[in-house]
């Protein structure tokens, strides 16, 4: 797996705002078992392109991950638990 970036200002949004932290992050990477679904809405579009996925910690605490993928890494824009439109979303886009 690329290694996985997070800046501190965006550990410490992530621990404040999400209460997520990273070793979830690096845990929902693991145990994806959905795909990468490609930000399209013209607001969040970027290039490299921003990606998203659904994913389950260890302790079963559903998040969700959202990423970039540049120079052989992955930089986390986001990360928290997804509400009910977000995951219905995410089953059409990405069956499992």
């Amino acid at each position: 797996m690329c290694p996985i970036i997070l800046s501190p200002e965006m550990t410490a949004k992530l621990g404040t705002k999400h209460q997520v932290l990273l070793i979830e992050v690096r845990q929902c990477f693991e145990n994806i078992t959905g795909e990468y679904v490609e930000e399209i809405r013209v607001r969040h579009k970027t290039n490299p392109p921003t990606y998203w996925f659904l994913s389950e910690t260890n302790n079963e605490r559903l998040l969700k991950i959202v990423f970039v993928q540049r120079d052989g890494n992955l930089f986390i824009k986001t990360a928290y638990e997804p509400n009910a439109a977000e995951i219905e979303l995410y089953k059409k886009l990405s069956p499992e």
